[in-house]
C-alpha cells in the first residue's frame, strides 16, 4: 500500500493505526473524529488533556463566539467556532500511582481502529506496570447518528499478572479553550464563561456554561455506570465522577459513560441543561445505543452507496464517512453552513468559505434535503449580503468570503506568515466570486432535485440579487468596448495586487468574469421561467427595474475575458508578470506548495510572478462541461475550442504550486476530461491530501471537507461525465485505466437508489420500482428513457 499516514490494514470497512507515535496524534485525532452533523468530537485519547501532543475538542455546528485580541499592536476581532466543554475525559491509575497516559507510561501495544460501517472508534492499549504486570484498556466510542445529542464511551480494563484496585475518574471539563491552531496563539481563545457544575441522580453529573459574547447556553450531562459505587464531585471548572474497580487477572471490568449535549440554539427544548439531564437519564445502555447507532449509519451507507475497488475505495469510504459526520440528515434541521475544515478542528476558525461549491454537487444526488438546508442558510443571510453591497456603493448581494454566525464578513485583516513571523495584510475578502458559487449551487441543486418551488422563491431571490451585484460591479470600458470587473481576487489567492501597486485587487479575473456572465444569464432564465404572479411578486419585493434584465443580458455578453499567448489570461496583465525559477525553488526548498510564504520570507512577493497557488482559470473546466463552457465563451464573443483549452491547461499546469488540497482535485478532474495520462496522479494527490497530511501539519487542525467531498464527486460526476441538465441525466464517461470499474447510487427527481455501474466500456443503470417519473438518460450518441423498475445495459462509444 502507499503511505497512508500510518494507517494499516487491507481495504475494507475499517481505518486502522498500529503503534503509538506522539508526533502523529493530531493527525489521527482529526481523522478519527466522530460526529453526527450536530456535533463532533476529535479522536483524542480520553485520558489525555490538551497539550502540545493531544488536542481533544468538541464542536457544535453553528455555535460561534466573537472576541477581540491585541495582535501586532492592533485590536483584532475574530469570530470562532467554539470548542465546547469536553464530555470525553476518563483516566485511570493504580492507587498511589500516576495517571496512566501513553506519553509517560510504558506502552507495550497500541491500536486504533475507526470502524466506518458502524461509526465506532475502537482503541486498545496495553500498559506495562512493572515486572509481569500489565493493564489492557479497550475502549469503544460513538457519537450517535440516530440521536444527535448523545455520545457514549465504553472502557474495558483487563489486568494480567496482578489483582487489586484501579482508580477511575471521569469528568465533564468546562475549562477548555480554543487553542488547537498554533498560529492563533496570540488570539484570545477563552470563549466560555459562567461555568457551573453539579450532580443529579447518583450516577449523573452535569455542567452548564455560556459563550462570552454570543451568549449561547450549553448544557452537558454524563451518566457513569459500572460494577462499583460511583461518587460525583464539583471541582470547578469540572464535574467529576470517581469509582474504584477491583481487578482480577484475566477478568474484564467495564465502565460505561453516556453523555448528552444541548445548546440554547436547539428547537423544542425549554432549557439546554434540563434537556441534557433528561436525555442522558432516558438513554439506554451502551449495547442498545451502539445497535441503534449502527442502524442509522447503515441507512446512510445505503443512500450513499459507493463501490470503488482497492485502496482508493477505502480512502473514498473514509472521505464519505467524514462528509456525513459533518453534514448529515440532522443538518437539515439546523441553520448552519459548510465549515471548510468540518467539525474536526479549529483551522480557519470554523468559518464558511466557498467549499459548498465542492460539497453540494455530491449531496444534491444523495441528501437533497441537506443541500436545501445549506442554501436556506445562505438565503437567511441575503439581507446581510445586500447590506455589504450597499456599503460598497453597489446594488444586489455581496456575499462574504468568510462567514460565521450571521453572514457578515469574517475574513481577517491580518494573517501570520509562520515562515517569516510577520503579520501581513490579508486581502482575500476581495474574492467576490463566492457569490457566483452560491448561485451555481442554487442552480445545480434545483436541476438535480427538480425542486422548482425553491428555485422560484428563495433561489430566485438569491440569484437575482447576485446577478444585480455583478451588473452593478461591471464598468464599461470605451477603449475595449466591453464591461470590466475591477479590484477583485480570484480563486488562485496568491495574487492580491499588481506588482508595486498601492491598492489591492486585480482586474478582469477570467474565472470571476466568466462565472459572473453565467450568473447573469441564468438569472434571466429564472425570471423567464417564473409564473407571472410570482414574477410580479419578486419584482415588487426586490424593486426590480424594468431596465435591469436588459442590462444583465448586455453585461453577460460583453464582460472582458483577457487572453495572452493564445491562452486565457488569469487576469488582465498576467502575461506581463515575470516567470518564476520553479526548478531553482524546488531545489532549494523541496515542498513549495506555500510559495507565497517562501517568497515573502525572502522579502519578495508572489504578486510579481506567473505562479498560482491552485486552479483558477482551470476551475472553469471543473464547473462546466466542455459544451457548456464553449457556449459561455461564444456568448461572450470568444472562441474556445479544444486547442485553446488544451494550451490553457498545459500553460497553468506548469505554473501552479498546488498549495491547496482543492488543486489536485480540480486538476485531476480537468485532466481526466482532457484524457491526459497524468490525471490519475492528481486524483491520487486529492485522495491522499488529508490521510498523508500533504499540506504539512494542516490536517491535524481539521480535515479539508471540500477536497474530501470533491473526490466523491469525481467518481460520481467527473469520470462518468454526469450532468443534471435540462431535465435529463447526461453521461459522457471518460476512460481512466487506473479506475476501470466503479459504481454508485444516487437520488434523482424523486427516484431513490438509482444504481449506475461503469465497467470496461459498459454502463449499467437500474431504476428501482416506485411511483416516480421516468428518467431520461442521454449519452453522446443516444437517448434512453427508463421507467421505475427498469434497467439498461449500454455499450459506451469509444
Amino acid at each position: 500500500m502507499t503511505d497512508l499516514g500510518g494507517a494499516t490494514g487491507e481495504p475494507g470497512p475499517s481505518w486502522e493505526y498500529e503503534g503509538y507515535r506522539a508526533a502523529d496524534e493530531r493527525l489521527r485525532e482529526s481523522l478519527c473524529t466522530l460526529g453526527n452533523g450536530y456535533f463532533a468530537t476529535r479522536g483524542a485519547l480520553p485520558e489525555c488533556a490538551a497539550d502540545d501532543v493531544h488536542y481533544p475538542g468538541t464542536y457544535v455546528a453553528g455555535v460561534y463566539n466573537r472576541l477581540t485580541s491585541e495582535v501586532a499592536g492592533r485590536r483584532v476581532e475574530n469570530e470562532d467556532m467554539v470548542n465546547v466543554p469536553n464530555w470525553l475525559p476518563l483516566r485511570f491509575r493504580l492507587p498511589g500511582g500516576d495517571w496512566l497516559v501513553p506519553d509517560t507510561a510504558d506502552v507495550l501495544a497500541h491500536r486504533l481502529v475507526l470502524r466506518l460501517e458502524s461509526g465506532l472508534l475502537e482503541r486498545t492499549t496495553r500498559y506495562g506496570l512493572g515486572g509481569k504486570k500489565t493493564l489492557t484498556v479497550r475502549q469503544l466510542r460513538l457519537v450517535h447518528m440516530g440521536d444527535p445529542h448523545l455520545a457514549a464511551l465504553r472502557s474495558e480494563f483487563t489486568a494480567e499478572g496482578f489483582a487489586g484496585p484501579l482508580e477511575v475518574e471521569a469528568a465533564l471539563d468546562g475549562g477548555v479553550t480554543n487553542a488547537g491552531v498554533p498560529r492563533y496563539q496570540d488570539l484570545d481563545g477563552r470563549h466560555l464563561t459562567r461555568v457551573h457544575t453539579g450532580t443529579g441522580a447518583p450516577d449523573t453529573v452535569w455542567l452548564r456554561c455560556r459563550t462570552r459574547a454570543s451568549d449561547v447556553r450549553v448544557g452537558l450531562a454524563a451518566r457513569l455506570t459500572a460494577d462499583a459505587p460511583v461518587t460525583g464531585h464539583r471541582e470547578l471548572p469540572r464535574a467529576v465522577q470517581r469509582l474504584t474497580l477491583d481487578l482480577e487477572p484475566g477478568r474484564t471490568a467495564t465502565v460505561d459513560k453516556t453523555a448528552a449535549l444541548h445548546t440554547s440554539r436547539d428547537p423544542a427544548i425549554s432549557d439546554p441543561l434540563h434537556a441534557a439531564i433528561d436525555r442522558v437519564g432516558r438513554a439506554p445502555g451502551f449495547e442498545a445505543l451502539a445497535a441503534s447507532h449502527a442502524v442509522a449509519w447503515n441507512q446512510l451507507w445505503r443512500r450513499a452507496a459507493l463501490d470503488v475497488p482497492g485502496e482508493s475505495g477505502l480512502i473514498l469510504r473514509l472521505h464519505l464517512f467524514h462528509v456525513l459526520q459533518t453534514l448529515s440528515p440532522h443538518t437539515a434541521d439546523l441553520d448552519v453552513g459548510v465549515p471548510a475544515r468540518g467539525l474536526h478542528g479549529e483551522a480557519y476558525r470554523g468559518h464558511v468559505f466557498w467549499d459548498e461549491l465542492f460539497v453540494l454537487p455530491y449531496l444534491n444526488l444523495h441528501f437533497p434535503e441537506v443541500s436545501r438546508a445549506l442554501l436556506h442558510h445562505r438565503h437567511r443571510r441575503l439581507e446581510q449580503a445586500r447590506t455589504a453591497a450597499a456599503r460598497a456603493g453597489l446594488r444586489g448581494a455581496m456575499y462574504p468570503w468568510q462567514s460565521g454566525s450571521d453572514g457578515r464578513e469574517e475574513t481577517q485583516r491580518l494573517h501570520l506568515n509562520p515562515r517569516s513571523g510577520r503579520w501581513l495584510p490579508d486581502h482575500s475578502r476581495l474574492q467576490h466570486h463566492v457569490g457566483s458559487a452560491i448561485a451555481y449551487n442554487v442552480w445545480q441543486y434545483c436541476e438535480a432535485s427538480g425542486d422548482t418551488e425553491f428555485l422560484h422563491t428563495k433561489g430566485a431571490e438569491m440569484m437575482l440579487q447576485i446577478a444585480r451585484f455583478w451588473a452593478d460591479k461591471a464598468v464599461y470600458d470605451d477603449r475595449l468596448r466591453r464591461h470590466r470587473i475591477k479590484g477583485v481576487v480570484g480563486p488562485d489567492e496568491y495574487h492580491e495586487a499588481y506588482p508595486g501597486a498601492g491598492p489591492p485587487g486585480l482586474d478582469d479575473n477570467a474565472y470571476t468574469n466568466v462565472t459572473a456572465a453565467w450568473v447573469l444569464a441564468r438569472a434571466l432564465d429564472v425570471l423567464a421561467a417564473l409564473p407571472a404572479p410570482r414574477r410580479r411578486e419578486l419584482a415588487e419585493r426586490t424593486a426590480l427595474d424594468d431596465t435591469e434584465p436588459d442590462r444583465w443580458d448586455e453585461v453577460s455578453r460583453t464582460l472582458h475575458v483577457p487572453f495572452h499567448d493564445d491562452v486565457i489570461s488569469q487576469f488582465e496583465g498576467y502575461g506581463d508578470l515575470a516567470e518564476l525559477d520553479w526548478h531553482g525553488y524546488r531545489s532549494r526548498y523541496g515542498d513549495i506548495r506555500r510559495l507565497d510564504r517562501i517568497l515573502e520570507a525572502e522579502d519578495d512577493t508572489v504578486n510579481r510572478y506567473k505562479a498560482s497557488k491552485q486552479a483558477d482559470v482551470l476551475m472553469l473546466g471543473y464547473l462546466f462541461a466542455p459544451a457548456e463552457l464553449g457556449g459561455l465563451f461564444r456568448r461572450l464573443g470568444h472562441r474556445l475550442d479544444e486547442d485553446v483549452w488544451r494550451r490553457t491547461v498545459e500553460y497553468y499546469l506548469r505554473r501552479t504550486s498546488h498549495g491547496s488540497t482543492l488543486s489536485g482535485l480540480v486538476h485531476g478532474w480537468v485532466l481526466a476530461r482532457c484524457r491526459r495520462s497524468e490525471a490519475w496522479t492528481f486524483c491520487q494527490e486529492a485522495l491522499q491530501g488529508d490521510i498523508a497530511d500533504l499540506q504539512g501539519g494542516t490536517t491535524g487542525e481539521g480535515i479539508h471537507l471540500g477536497a474530501m467531498a470533491g473526490t466523491l464527486d469525481l467518481v460520481q460526476r467527473g469520470l462518468p461525465g454526469l450532468e443534471t441538465r435540462g431535465g435529463a441525466l447526461r453521461l459522457d464517461p471518460v476512460p481512466m485505466p487506473e479506475l476501470s470499474s466503479y459504481g454508485f447510487s444516487l437520488r434523482y427527481h424523486g427516484n431513490w437508489g438509482v444504481r449506475l455501474r461503469l465497467e470496461r466500456g459498459l454502463l449499467e443503470i437500474t431504476v428501482p420500482a416506485s411511483g416516480a417519473a421516468p428518467i431520461d438518460v442521454r449519452l453522446p450518441d443516444r437517448e434512453v428513457c427508463l421507467r421505475p423498475g427498469e434497467s439498461a445495459r449500454l455499450v459506451l462509444p469509444d
